[in-house]
């Protein structure tokens, strides 16, 4: 937090450190750099009293604000690990990042708000909390004035806070302690906690966020990635706050109140750096030009495009509608456990030539490496193979919490000696990179990174449903959505009624965003003779490639592939009717 604060607020307290674009349309709030340190200081004391120290885990299940913020800076300052859980989990997926992580309180809100709507987060919270015995205390704050119930170990935060002192000294800290965790979908089994440390990756956070968006003093800097993602936690809080810029904290959606909410916020901000996400630009691409040509862009430097591969129709509307013509357009490529981007069109020579829908230029000190099936390093141009990072960077992660050897598994494994991202890519002519996606069952859902094994747990705690397989599919909007196919224990006439429960169940177990866009019953899945499930044919019947199903020798009984693609026309054709 020395980083982030003290030092600007030695040099110029009165720097507005973030603009809070309020869920209601032109309220912003501006909090200096002086501000800041003064809330996180008061947020950091307040969890002193309550009995956090150095190395203790807290969570922060918030929606985009300074306090939000503040109480990540306030565990930063005191030594504590802060795990934020994205507003938008269910009390399940929260209750299971609090036991993986052990931690010792939450910071949250009474209720959030978004798209106009109330989110209860308490209510949450206090679902979430009963089952974890680790939990001492709940530090409640206020973001409407609704009352919401207080319990034994509730603290309502804000009365807290102004009763603390405003001079909080720093923790001591090793480059290689704990800032915090952040848990991300693997390709089986429960989310992850990805470890970063404190120097590392504070450096490449705010190295990437300088070069790469060409960011200049006095520059506000619009990220509209919420702090429940890596994004929000490099490129909307750490990465700006250390270069001493103005952050936006982008608490909306994209078409509240409607859809020109962006540009809108663009305009009246007068916002230089602008970076989101491909799926919000496909939304938004739909309703026309019209929403944004009404106006002014002309802040704009540099438009940037993160979370999933953005497609080439999606690149030129933004480029051409949004940016002009005459913005940059950084389409990077990064993951949770990278720390900050790797891969992007900038920093490169001057003019240097941007090629739509890729991400091209490795950043400094990032090595990248094709490999083929057999572990062979693949040289050369114009080839495809599995994207590996051949040396360290300061921004990478150091373990999953809790389970080093899991994190050696799905990284160093596959391919010894190099970090495996798990996507594919191809190096072009000119030695070029674009990300072609993932390798293994993991979907990205309007940028969300979801394991498929995830929804299938959650769908097999249905009693009529023994078997599930889900495969992404590409949506028109959301980049990829979930496939389920489903087997159940009897022919029933409730099938209806099953397919409302399960999809009840997964955003009841996970989010609202891992539902599934279909579900197809089957009498049964197609399985190897060991009883693996081969993904790779649902993935070729949902996307209707059909004619390539290629070697199906291995298959328990063959015959299934027709039996499913029979229940799929059949399907298809019940739902364009």
């Amino acid at each position: 937090t020395v980083n982030c604060l003290d030092q600007h607020v030695e040099k110029s307290p009165n720097r507005v450190a973030l603009i809070w674009e309020r869920d209601e349309p032109g309220t912003a709030v501006y909090v200096t750099y002086r501000e800041l340190l003064d809330l996180t200081c008061r947020l950091a004391n307040t969890l002193k009293k309550y009995g956090i120290q150095k190395g203790d885990r807290v969570a922060i299940y918030m929606s985009v604000s300074p306090l939000s913020v503040a109480a990540m800076l306030a565990c930063a300052r005191i030594g504590a690990v802060h795990t934020v859980v994205f507003a938008g989990f269910s009390a399940e997926s929260l209750a299971g990042r609090i036991l993986d992580s052990g931690c010792k309180a939450v910071i949250t809100y009474n209720q959030g708000v978004r798209g106009g709507r109330i989110i209860e987060l308490k209510t949450t919270v206090d679902e979430a909390v009963k089952n974890c015995p680790s939990i001492k205390h709940v530090f409640v704050a206020q973001r409407t004035d609704n009352k919401v119930q207080m319990g034994d170990h509730d603290i309502p935060l804000e009365e807290e806070m102004t009763k603390a002192d405003s001079v909080c000294t720093p923790e001591s800290m090793d480059s290689e302690d704990m800032l915090f965790m952040l848990y991300t979908s693997g390709s089986t089994g429960k989310p992850k906690g990805i470890v970063h440390t404190q120097a590392g990756y504070l450096l490449y956070a705010a190295v990437t966020h300088k070069y790469v968006f060409d960011y200049q003093e006095g520059d506000v800097f619009g990220c509209v990635a919420d702090i429940g993602w890596i994004t929000g936690h490099s490129y909307v809080v750490y990465g700006p706050l250390c270069n001493g810029a103005t952050s936006v904290l982008f608490e909306s959606t994209p078409v509240y109140p409607d859809p020109g909410r962006y540009w809108e916020v663009v305009q009246r901000l007068k916002i230089n750096q602008f970076y989101g996400a491909p799926t919000a630009i496909r939304l938004l691409l739909n309703y026309g030009e019209e929403w944004v040509k009404k106006y002014d862009r002309s802040s704009l430097k540099v438009l940037g495009s993160v979370g999933e591969p953005i497609n080439k129709e999606a690149w030129q509307w933004f480029y051409q509608v949004v940016g002009e013509g005459r913005c940059s357009l950084v389409d990077t490529w990064w993951q949770t456990e990278t720390g900050g981007i790797c891969i992007a069109p900038r920093p490169s020579e001057e003019k240097a030539e941007i090629i739509p829908a890729m991400a091209m230029r490795p950043f400094f000190g990032i090595v990248p490496v094709l490999m083929d099936e057999n572990g062979g390093v693949i040289e050369g141009n114009d080839v495809s193979g599995a994207l590996c990072i051949a040396q360290p960077w300061p921004g990478m992660a150091r373990t999953i919490y809790g389970d080093h050897q899991r994190f050696i598994d799905a990284y160093f494994k596959a391919y010894p000696g190099y970090y495996f991202t798990g996507d594919g890519a191809y190096r072009s002519q000119k030695g070029y990179y674009q990300i072609t996606g993932r390798m293994d069952d993991i979907i990205n859902v309007s940028g969300h990174r979801l394991g498929t094994a995830e929804i299938e747990d959650a769908m097999a705690d249905h009693p009529e449903v023994p078997e599930t397989a889900v495969v992404g599919y590409p949506h028109r909007i959301k980049g990829e959505g979930a496939f389920a196919f489903i087997v159940l224990k009897e022919q029933t006439a409730r099938v209806d009624h099953i397919k409302e429960e399960l999809k009840t169940i997964v955003a009841s177990k996970i989010a609202k965003y891992a539902v599934p866009d279909h579900i197809l019953v089957v009498k049964r899945l197609p399985k190897t003779r060991s009883g693996k499930i081969m993904r790779r044919l649902l993935r070729k019947v949902v996307t209707e490639q059909s004619s390539s199903m290629g070697d199906v020798t291995t298959l328990d009984d063959p015959s299934v592939v027709k039996e499913i693609l029979d229940a799929y026309q059949k399907y298809k054709e019940k739902s364009s009717s």
